[in-house]
């Protein structure tokens, strides 16, 4: 997922080069998008780790 973060954000800064602004827009806000989801359920990941007593995975 955080793969895909980036891989949207690389194309917006490359649309936003280029003078495409509205497609650099939308692959920004993507990125935003996906990166949050990321964090939540990165938390959420940590909290469950967290409640069974067991050390997350690296």
């Amino acid at each position: 997922m955080l793969g895909w973060t980036l891989m949207f954000l690389v194309i917006a800064i490359i649309a936003g080069v280029l003078g495409f602004g509205g497609i650099a827009g939308m692959a920004a806000g993507i990125a935003k998008i996906i990166f949050f989801i990321f964090i939540v359920l990165l938390v959420i990941s940590l909290v469950v780790s967290a409640i069974r007593g067991k050390a997350p995975k690296a």
